[in-house]
Parts: structure tokens; C-alpha cells; sequence
């Protein structure tokens, strides 16, 4: 993902990236995300930099709102700057003078230099509440500014589709990603292979510089480094002094048995690899099931409809049916009407616990478009040897309307 600069914050509405309200709960931002990733996603748009620019954006975008800490930290952010509630004069927040220009903070630097990986790379991977907790603590221009730590790398998600034998049964597949990840040629620190990156002279390895405005002080990333700490004098030929590269990658990816449409599964530490030594994030696999020909599903139990004839139901029949393993040969009392349940205990779906749900089976009684000669015969012969149907009720209401 390309690296966020120190203003993104202020100049990108993150709300319009993902196309929802300001007041969009969670939920419908994963929706939003998890659709437009789909369609922009670079796997399904080879060679189309307009998509590939749009997913990194809405990638950007979902990190932020996504996150209940960050949402807020940016909320805040753009509504205390864009408003114009921040004023600089007399040395204090809040006084009249000068408008506030958000530059004076955050003004000409970027995101994590040489070496960044998926961590955090909001103004240069110090935080809004770091920056600010800087200003408005009382510390001085000596005030102690650590420079950023290990880095928990990006969560990934992607989809994958399982014929609906394979998410009833349980299967293990193999799943290929392109995810970013530490370059190879110089591992991960941007520099040419034989040269290593030397401590920034400016901030001194620590990636922040320290400054007074007024009566108050801040640190902010030093831009010589771009908050890294370090700096690249040889540039690694393969990822350009980034330190990333995007790779594809396969791994083996368990289904359990049972999984159900719609499911999303979560592989801990499978996502992107951390920066600066921190923890990989976390894989999460959506699963979508292909509706099968025959069977139907519902919690644990499959279900299937059956068609007899007017006969079956009327005599009885032994009913021989398949289930996902072997057929089953199930009894149709007599006189069954249409629509009666019939259920093939153990059948369904298997768990690993050894609980198994059951086939459900619902009869329907087919009626025949038209029968003629010697079946019409035998049927009207029928229809005056049995009882007529129970409609007692039906001819008192008609009696007693007209």
C-alpha cells in the first residue's frame, strides 16, 4: 500500500473513499470495503492502474475507519482543523490571530521510509494522539520523543467459493495471495545488498525532532529520515529503497466440516509480515458455497424434496433416495399427504465431535396433467368408492352467506 502523507488525514475523506455516511456503523463499512475490494482488486484487474490505484485507496480508507481508536482520532482530526476551531496567536490554542495552517505541523513528510512494511504509517507512524498529547502535555523542547517500535502488520482478506460437498465434508486447499512483504534482496531495510542504512545525523536514530512554537512544544517525524530513524544512501535495486515488495505466496488453508455460506474464517499471523520486527496480521478467509442440484441445507440437517404419485401417497411405497455418501430407502406410510417430512437420522452434516445432522426428506405429490382411457376410468371408479374430502365447514359458511 503506498504510503500515507502527513496531510491525509486532513485532505482524504476516507467516508467518500468507502462511498457510506459519516455515521456508518462497523458493519456497514466491512460491507462497503469487502464490495469494493472485489472489484478493484488487482487479481481481477490485471494491468488496470486505475483499479489498482482505487483499491489501494479504499485499503487506506478501511484501515482508518475500520479501527474504533483511529475512526476517532480522525474525526477529531478533520473536525478540529477543517473547522478552523485551531487558531495560533498569542501563544496559546484558541486565541485570535493567524488561521491555523495544519502544514506548520505536518507539513513535508511522509510515511515510513526504508524498510516499512505494513505497520502503522499514519504521519510517518506517529499517531495524531502522540503528536498531540506532545503539544498539549506542558513538556518542553527536551520533552523524550522514542522512536517507532515493532509494528503489527496488516490484516488480509480475501473470498473463496467451495463446491457444497466440499464445505459439508470438510476439505484443505490451497490459497495463493499477493500481499505485501519484505523484500528479499535486502531484507526488509531498502538498502543495496553490502551497504546497510546509517543512523539519520538530524534526529540522531530516533526518527522525531523536537521543536518550540510559542509557549508549547512538539515533536514531530524528522523529515531528513521521513520518521525512519535511518537513512538509505544506496537504494536496494529491487523494492527501490522501500524495503517491500508485493509477493505471491500459497498456503494450506483448513475448511472444517460444516462451514456455511458466508462464513469468515480467521488464520492468526497469516497476513501481511510486521515492520521493524512486529507481529504478522491476520488472514481472514470469506467463504461463499455453491448451491448444490439436489440438496438444500439447513443448520446441520440437508434437506431434499421428493416427488411420488397420487398412488404412493395414497398405498405406500419404500423410497429410495441419495444422500451425499450412500442411498437410503426410507418408508412412505400410506395415505401421506403432500409435503410430509420424512427423516434419515445421521445423514447430514458430520462434525468433528462426531454430531451429525439428519436428511430431511419432504415428499410432494405430483399430480398428472391429464389422464385418459382406462386410467380416467379406474380414477372415476376411485373417486366414487372413497369419501368425498372434509369440506363441512367450507359448505356451513356457504350456506349461511347465500
Amino acid at each position: 500500500m503506498d504510503q500515507l502523507s502527513s496531510k491525509d488525514w486532513l485532505e482524504k475523506d476516507f467516508y467518500a473513499v468507502l462511498g457510506v455516511n459519516k455515521s456508518a456503523s462497523t458493519d456497514e463499512i466491512k460491507k462497503a470495503y469487502r464490495k469494493l475490494a472485489r472489484d478493484l482488486h488487482p487479481d481481477r484487474n490485471p494491468g488496470n492502474k486505475e483499479a489498482e490505484e482505487k483499491f489501494k485507496a479504499a485499503s487506506e480508507a478501511y484501515d482508518v475507519l475500520a479501527d474504533d481508536k483511529k475512526r476517532k482520532e480522525y474525526d477529531e482530526m478533520r473536525s478540529l482543523f477543517g473547522s478552523g476551531a485551531f487558531r495560533r496567536g498569542a501563544g496559546r490554542p484558541g486565541a485570535g490571530g493567524a488561521q491555523f495552517d495544519p502544514s506548520d505541523l505536518f507539513g513535508g513528510f511522509t510515511g515510513a521510509g526504508a524498510g516499512g512494511g505494513g505497520g502503522d504509517r499514519r504521519f510517518g507512524g506517529t499517531g495524531f494522539s502522540d503528536i498531540f498529547s506532545s503539544i498539549f502535555s506542558g513538556g518542553g523542547a527536551g520533552a523524550p520523543a522514542g522512536r517507532r517500535g515493532p509494528q503489527r502488520g496488516r490484516d488480509v482478506e480475501t473470498e473463496v467459493t467451495l463446491d457444497f460437498a466440499q464445505a459439508v465434508r470438510g476439505t484443505t486447499l490451497p490459497l495463493t495471495l499477493r500481499t505485501p512483504g519484505a523484500c528479499d534482496t535486502c531484507r526488509g531495510t531498502g538498502a543495496k545488498p553490502g551497504t546497510t542504512p546509517r543512523a539519520c545525523p538530524k534526529c540522531h536514530g530516533t526518527g522525531l525532532i523536537s521543536s518550540n512554537q510559542g509557549s508549547f512544544s512538539f515533536s514531530e517525524p524528522c523529515r531528513d529520515c521521513q520518521g525512519s530513524g535511518s537513512i538509505v544512501d544506496e537504494k536496494c535495486p529491487e523494492c527501490r529503497g522501500s524495503g517491500g515488495v508485493t509477493k505471491s505466496r500459497t498456503i494450506n488453508v483448513r475448511f472444517p466440516a460444516g462451514v456455511a455460506d458466508g462464513q469468515r474464517i480467521r488464520l492468526s499471523g497469516r497476513g501481511e509480515p510486521g515492520d521493524r520486527g512486529g507481529p504478522a496480521g491476520d488472514l481472514y478467509v470469506q467463504v461463499k458455497v455453491r448451491p448444490d442440484e439436489l440438496f438444500g441445507r439447513s443448520g446441520d440437517d440437508l434437506t431434499l424434496v421428493v416427488p411420488i404419485t397420487v398412488a404412493e401417497a395414497v398405498l405406500g411405497t419404500d423410497l429410495r433416495v441419495p444422500t451425499l455418501d450412500n442411498p437410503v430407502t426410507l418408508r412412505v406410510p400410506a395415505g401421506t399427504p403432500s409435503g410430509r417430512k420424512l427423516r434419515a437420522r445421521g445423514k447430514g452434516v458430520v462434525r468433528k465431535e462426531g454430531q451429525a445432522g439428519d436428511l430431511i426428506v419432504t415428499v410432494e405429490v405430483q399430480i398428472p396433467p391429464g389422464v385418459t382411457g382406462e386410467a380416467r376410468d379406474a380414477l372415476e371408479k376411485f373417486a366414487k368408492l372413497t369419501p368425498p374430502a372434509g369440506r363441512e365447514r367450507l359448505e356451513a359458511r356457504l350456506r349461511k352467506t347465500g
